[in-house]
């Protein structure tokens, strides 16, 4: 599905055609990429900066089979999720089933995508919450598995975890990223691509930049998760069905090392490692870059407002490599800065 709208270029940015384009990406098995960001995969749909891709996408709740079993009513179940299962074959080294790549044409390697999370909805009334045998932060005290299905009300939005218990719907994909310059890598650790961030920020009203690796950036997105806590401790969320619509801007005057992020009240840095020191020096690290090109800070000036104002997080412990997210709030900058 394809429909124009007037748009304007972004300052800094490359939008072209003058008239942008919003285009609808529906989860099928010529659609997806089972396991994988890859820098030689075929784009599914070819976008130019400033258009508008609203994506479907699965959950990891597994297959259909899998999920009755487990106590799922058939017709619960969005209806692509079978034939997806049935027909990819080419699956792995990860396991997370992701819509896309969709290349923007004008994004090059040394550029910076910005992705503008304009909408995240809910396409299931469940969500599941896994863990398996030697997963999770706490393995050996859980050396079993359990699957746990958790009712949704997408109109008050809360998931019923328990009797008396309800948790906030907040839903966000947990993996959005590109292409690595080079051939497969696995889904699950984020790492200078983004991928698996499993951010629980990344709501609608967001923007994800993201340093582009490949030819035409080659944009995936997945792993919906209706609710999470930072730490993701048992390896998963309230993993749901999510659509989302997302606007890509490619910068061609910008340089990132690692993603970046900003919601309507905070900026935010990210650093990814197998090492959780690490990963905070990363984040650290970037958010103090980030006042000294964005805020025009001394570098001593940098590292002092970052102790005093801002929030170190970590982003989850469980996907090999470990995130941490940095984050600064916008309010203390007043207007005359």
């Amino acid at each position: 599905m394809r429909k124009t709208l007037l748009s304007s270029c972004l300052a800094l940015a490359i939008c072209a055609p003058s008239v942008a384009a919003e285009y609808a990406l529906p989860a099928t098995p010529q659609t997806v990429a089972w396991g994988y960001y890859s820098g030689q995969s075929k784009p599914v749909l070819t976008v130019h900066s400033g258009d508008t891709v609203r994506m479907q996408a699965l959950s990891t709740c597994g297959s259909p089979e899998r999920m009755i079993a487990n106590g799922v009513r058939a017709e619960d179940i969005p209806p692509y999720t079978a034939a997806i299962y049935n027909e990819v074959k080419e699956k792995g080294p990860g396991g997370h089933i992701l819509t896309g790549p969709v290349a923007i044409a004008e994004a090059e390697p040394g550029d910076v995508l910005e992705v503008q999370i304009l909408k995240v909805d809910l396409d299931a009334d469940f969500a599941c919450n896994v863990f398996g045998v030697g997963s999770g932060f706490l393995p050996t005290d859980y050396p079993y598995g359990r699957y746990k299905v958790v009712p949704l009300d997408r109109k008050k939005m809360i998931g019923h975890f328990a009797p008396g218990i309800e948790i906030p719907l907040r839903p966000f994909f947990g993996s959005m990223g590109v292409a690595p310059a080079g051939g497969k890598i696995d889904t699950a650790p984020p790492y200078v691509h983004a991928g698996n961030l499993d951010n629980k920020e990344l709501v609608a009203g967001t923007t994800l930049y993201i340093p582009v690796a490949a030819k035409g950036a080659l944009f995936q997105a997945g792993d919906g998760h209706a609710a999470q806590g930072n730490g993701e401790v048992d390896i998963t969320a309230l993993e749901t069905y999510l659509s989302g619509t997302f606007r890509f801007v490619v910068h061609k005057d910008r340089r990132l090392i690692w993603p970046r992020a900003e919601t309507p009240t905070h900026y935010i840095s990210m650093g990814f490692s197998k090492d959780l020191k690490e990963a905070t020096t990363l984040a650290l690290r970037d958010m103090i870059a980030f006042l000294m090109e964005e805020k025009k800070l001394s570098r001593d000036d940098a590292y002092m407002l970052s102790s005093v104002a801002v929030d170190m997080e970590i982003t989850q412990l469980v996907d090999g490599n470990v995130g941490v997210h940095a984050m600064l709030p916008k309010k203390i900058f007043s207007a005359k800065r």
